[in-house]
């Protein structure tokens, strides 16, 4: 490395101390530029990110028409604010959007609210819900994540870290927990222990009818990319009918493809009642909204929500050319195909590995959990020596799970066989190189 490399590092080193320590990091990587699966850095290395900037960039990085309708709309107007003026990414949005709500119902006309992030898209859902019902108390399920903002936090539960030293949070919001096979006792009977908590819960805590909402992921996400039983929505929408609550499903990091569906919900037969979405909308514009129908959107209020930056236009010029990009490219169809090639090939490279004690997921969003024997001990240090040997390897991977004891595998939709058959030689290394 010459001299001049190496002050620049020491210059960004100095720069990167400025940083507050809430943010929690992964690495101190610092980034020249990204394409497609690939990020390099300013000393010269290229990673493969299998972290999708946590499953945001669904379309990879700087997809080349992503990239051309941001720079043709922010050449037209960057900021055209939602309360003042109409402006055609958003009104074209507002159309094509509400076309993909998940399991419609028939004779139905769906909308669309735009915010700016996931938690601000939750606490839209969580408001709507009050309107709607006229009721006050939510039921979500141990292990969610729902955000950092304060009702969203209050119906996060897929870490202490996230809630410590902020109570009191919202008022009336209710856990039970959800359907985790591996935890209990396979998928019959984790639907089965699901179920009656929520029964146990209305017969003990809340009565049903001061409950607004269900809120929901149907694949659980920071909590450890669970995938429940088929069953388990449209049981949950079973009873929500049964007693007129709202069921809203988190969609922000199982939505846009990411499944091998548009929303995961798709992989059952469950209407939900309210989708939130954010992270893949827009390929790494800021960007959220939530869809539920005409009758329940139009209920707020002028004035009773918004946001300055909501709904920015060029924010929705990329969301619709993400749209594009995952219809033209089938991703949705990729995402299933490169998804089940990996969940085997990854479940064949765990065989000969005692503390992996499960791989599972949906599409391309993949996890390998580590646990020592029956008692299923968390065995987060795995986890985080996987990562670390994968980096080495020059793969970026995450965590998840409440100890952290799983890692989760999030490539960018676009992601080449070759590209696949790197990152799983790699893991397959990192496996041995662990002793797991």
């Amino acid at each position: 490395m010459d001299q001049h490399a190496t002050d620049l590092l020491t210059d960004w080193a100095a720069l990167r101390s400025g940083i507050p320590p809430v943010w929690a990091r992964y690495t101190d990587l610092v980034v020249e530029r990204a394409s497609g699966s690939w990020i390099e850095t300013i000393d010269g290395g290229r990673f493969l990110d299998y972290t999708s900037g946590i499953g945001v960039t669904n379309t990879g990085h700087a997809h080349p028409r992503v990239v051309a309708s941001i720079g043709e709309q922010a050449e037209r107007g960057i900021h055209l604010q939602q309360n003042i003026v109409y402006h055609q990414p958003g009104l074209e949005l507002h159309r094509r959007l509400p076309q993909r709500f998940p399991n419609p119902r028939s004779g139905t006309e769906y909308g669309l609210f735009l915010a700016n992030s996931g938690a601000e898209a939750v606490e839209a859902a969580m408001k709507l819900a009050k309107v709607a019902t006229r009721r006050t108390a939510f039921i979500a399920f141990r292990g969610g994540f729902h955000g950092r903002t304060h009702a969203a936090m209050s119906l996060t539960s897929s870490s202490a870290r996230y809630r410590t030293h902020f109570d009191p949070l919202l008022s009336g919001v209710h856990f039970v927990p959800y359907p985790y096979p591996l935890r209990m006792g396979g998928r019959d009977a984790s639907l089965a222990t699901t179920m009656a908590a929520i029964d146990e819960l209305f017969a003990t805590v809340v009565a049903p009818d001061d409950v607004a909402a269900f809120v929901v992921e149907p694949i659980l996400g920071e909590g450890g990319y669970v995938v429940p039983p088929d069953g388990f929505l449209p049981a949950v929408r079973e009873v929500a009918d049964r007693y007129g609550i709202l069921l809203a499903v988190d969609e922000v990091q199982s939505g846009y493809a990411r499944t091998g569906r548009f929303f995961a919900t798709e992989w059952t037969d469950a209407a939900p009642d309210i989708v939130i979405m954010a992270k893949g909308i827009a390929s790494g514009l800021p960007l959220s909204g939530i869809l539920a129908p005409r009758t329940l959107l139009d209920q707020l209020s002028p004035g009773s929500h918004g946001g300055t930056y909501g709904g920015n236009a060029v924010a929705c010029a990329a969301a619709l050319a993400t749209l594009d990009v995952i219809d033209d490219e089938r991703l949705a169809e990729r995402a299933e195909r490169i998804g089940e090639r990996m969940l085997t090939e990854l479940r064949r490279a765990a065989l000969d590995h005692a503390h992996v004690a499960e791989v599972r997921g949906r599409g391309l969003m993949l996890a390998i959990e580590f646990a020592d024997g029956g008692a299923l001990t968390p065995r987060p240090d795995l986890a985080k020596g996987l990562l670390v040997e994968a980096m080495a390897r020059n793969v970026l991977l995450l965590t998840c799970g409440t100890y952290g004891q799983a890692v989760r595998i999030i490539p960018p939709l676009v992601t080449t066989d070759d590209e696949v058959d790197m990152a799983l030689g790699v893991i397959t290394e990192s496996l041995a190189a662990i002793g797991a």
